[in-house]
């Protein structure tokens, strides 16, 4: 427990004999489920409801190809971060500022604030915009309502972790039950799907900057740091042995939340091709999407839209608040409690709406500064896995580290060619 700092999030702390004390093969295993889910909550969030939807309705099928690899590639990243947790009992920021100079630790802390930022912007407006859309309350009124919400799931910690990652998880339901139906509703084309899904192309320029749009809304920097926070001292493994037997728990419970992001942020772009593309509409704001549901296929369908983008956004923004914790703690010893850090973090959001910045492309902005801070991330991530003196017998496989790099310098590739295209969108 950080003296500090009060009771952690992920503080009620369990020994490895413990947790697995149930007679019951599920029951030992329900002990450990549940730092994914809130981790992967950072997966489905609005700034997925905004490229996903625009990729479908611009491309169809064409780039769900990209919504696969970026999940596989999600699943790789999350299993490293909740390894180092479970590892090292330390959390990502912390064990880079002990292997860090300091300048940079102090660096990589104001990075990571502005990614939480970015994070928040995209959660805050999408709560809003979800407001809206349902009930007509003008976009400001809503977002504040939005933040309300986002303090009532903050208090769950009050509650315990238990409570947290249950109430986070009924909101993941409501999301992935919105979209199951939207998808029953919009029969897409099977063969058409399993085509996007399994010939990776693009289309011009355009379509590679909304896979790096893609790839930003769901491979998320603030995710890697809060998994590690998650697992470091959630169940406490008192050999290399428990350990391992930890991470084999917690890669299940990975699978499972990812397979459940990756499927929901599929169904979206699905719906968008299905609905949006076959029928000749280009959808450029999230607004609209809810009006064409609603026309093509009735008003429940753009109710269940809206509902899954407001649980979405609450959902989102507090593991946000939560990740923006871990990371001025880990990098620089410091910590302010988590309400005055939520109330700081929506005036961004606040602001923007206030001055009628366009919902939809503030979302799409915020995705693009989200696929900035990955390698920030993840650079360190892949080297401190990789090394036995950091992570023991959890150590990376040489394969793992091998696959790992390649994530890395797909993902930065496809930074630097859309901040190539951003700069010459300038000049023409």
């Amino acid at each position: 427990m950080n003296k500090s700092g009060g009771k952690r999030v992920n503080a009620e702390y369990k020994e490895f004999e413990e947790a697995t004390s149930s007679p019951t093969r599920l029951g030992r295993f329900w002990m450990f489920l549940g730092p994914a889910f809130i981790a992967g909550v950072a997966y489905i969030d609005p700034g997925n409801f905004a490229t996903n939807i625009s990729a479908g309705s611009d491309y169809g099928y064409l780039l769900l190809w990209v919504v696969l690899f970026s999940n596989l590639m999600a699943i790789l990243i999350q299993s490293l971060s909740a390894k180092l947790g479970i590892a090292t009992g330390k959390n990502l920021p912390e064990i880079s500022k002990e292997n860090m100079p300091k300048p940079v630790s102090i660096a990589m802390w104001i990075q990571g604030e502005l990614v939480v930022i970015a994070t928040d912007l995209a959660e805050f407006i999408g709560a809003a915009l979800g407001l809206y859309l349902l009930f007509g309350i003008p976009l400001f009124t809503a977002a504040i309502i939005s933040a309300i919400g986002s303090f009532i799931i903050l208090e769950l910690q009050r509650r315990g972790v238990r409570t947290l990652e249950a109430g986070i998880a009924g909101m993941v339901f409501i999301v992935v039950i919105a979209f199951g139906l939207q998808v029953f509703f919009a029969h897409p084309n099977a063969n058409a799907v399993l085509h996007g899904l399994f010939t990776p192309k693009f289309e011009g320029v355009d379509s590679v900057m909304l896979a790096a749009g893609i790839l930003g809304a769901t491979v998320m920097p603030h995710a890697i740091y809060l998994h590690s926070s998650l697992t470091q001292k959630r169940i406490i493994g008192r050999n290399e042995l428990e350990k391992k037997s930890i991470f084999r728990f917690e890669f299940i419970d990975i699978l499972i939340a990812m397979v459940i992001a990756g499927t929901v942020n599929a169904s979206m772009l699905i719906v968008a091709a299905a609905l949006f593309f076959e029928n000749g509409l280009s959808i450029s704001s999230l607004d609209m999407a809810f009006t064409y549901l609603g026309e093509i296929i009735g008003p429940f369908s753009a109710i269940l839209f809206g509902i899954a983008l407001l649980f979405s956004g609450i959902a989102s923004s507090t593991v946000g608040t939560m990740s923006g914790d871990v990371i001025m703690q880990g990098y620089i010893n410091r910590r302010i409690p988590i309400y005055i850090r939520r109330t700081i973090t929506i005036i961004p959001p606040l602001i923007i709406i206030a001055i009628g910045v366009d919902s939809t492309l503030a979302l799409v902005i915020s995705q693009i500064i989200l696929s900035f801070g990955i390698p920030f991330a993840l650079i360190p991530l892949i080297i401190f896995t990789s090394k036995k003196k950091i992570m023991g017998n959890l150590v990376n496989h040489r394969i793992t580290t091998f696959v790992a790099w390649i994530i890395a310098l797909v993902i930065i590739a496809l930074n630097i060619f859309l901040l190539a295209q951003t700069i010459l969108s300038f000049f023409n």
